[in-house]
């Protein structure tokens, strides 16, 4: 089996998808047999597609992104607005291991924030515990960003998930709290690795900004991977999750 990252984070828009293309770029060029899905899409594919451009010979658009709904919406109330499919959590988890299977590391961006509803009481919370994956919270360095981020970081202990980072996006204008979010974090989530990105540029989620930036950034990517070594992650327990045993309670009315 191969290792799988999943890039989540404190909300929608906060830069989980310029990080997982980031890392793509670096593995790839490091020579690594690395792939990246966005299972879940709302509103616009915009995402995936920047995923897929940078492993076209290896990925089509609907295996990078399994699942699109076109209301901008928590993909499980898009589902239930257009009257569409509901996807089962061993549907998702299914897609996901058939990726793993492929490559030598997986990288898996999730929709919005942990608990953001993916289907029938699960969320990327859910599909991280199944998966017994490595999680990278990703936050943007900003005002308010300590309470979402505790907040992010201490739900995902408490259900379990382990080698948890945060890394941390800095804003073209940053504002007064982004001189000590860092460092607060840091301390206030003790054990935690937290890195932090400085602000990539306009461009940084197009193609070309990717690429300019993978280069740019590629000491710091190699030390957010480990010191720029895929090692095999290896989880201890089983592998298996039973969907019959997820149930969150954070998501039922």
């Amino acid at each position: 089996m191969g290792r799988i990252l999943f890039i989540t984070g404190t909300g929608t828009g906060v830069g989980k998808t310029v990080l997982t293309a980031l890392l793509l770029r670096h593995l790839r060029e490091e020579g690594h047999h690395a792939l990246a899905m966005k299972p879940f899409c709302s509103g616009s594919r915009n995402d995936a597609r920047l995923l897929q451009r940078l492993q076209r010979e290896d990925l089509t658009l609907a295996e990078t992104n399994p699942f699109f709904f076109k209301p901008p919406l928590a993909p499980w109330v898009a589902a239930r607005e257009n009257h569409g499919a509901r996807i089962s959590l061993r549907h998702a988890l299914r897609e996901i291991r058939r990726l793993e299977k492929r490559g030598q590391i997986l990288l898996v961006e999730g929709s919005g924030g942990v608990l953001a509803p993916l289907g029938d009481h699960y969320a990327a919370a859910d599909l991280i515990s199944c998966l017994r994956c490595e999680t990278v919270i990703v936050a943007p360095n900003c005002l308010g960003t300590i309470n979402h981020t505790l907040l992010t970081a201490k739900y995902m202990q408490s259900v379990g998930a382990k080698d948890i980072k945060i890394v941390m996006m800095s804003a073209g204008k940053p504002d007064y709290s982004s001189r000590s979010n860092f460092d607060a974090i840091c301390e206030l989530l003790p054990g935690i690795p937290v890195f932090s990105m400085p602000h990539l540029g306009a461009e940084a989620s197009q193609l070309a900004g990717v690429k300019k930036n993978a280069k740019k950034m590629k000491k710091r990517l190699a030390l957010l991977l480990g010191d720029g070594k895929v090692w095999p992650f290896l989880p201890s327990g089983r592998r298996h999750c039973s969907t019959k045993t997820v149930d969150n309670p954070a998501l039922k009315g």
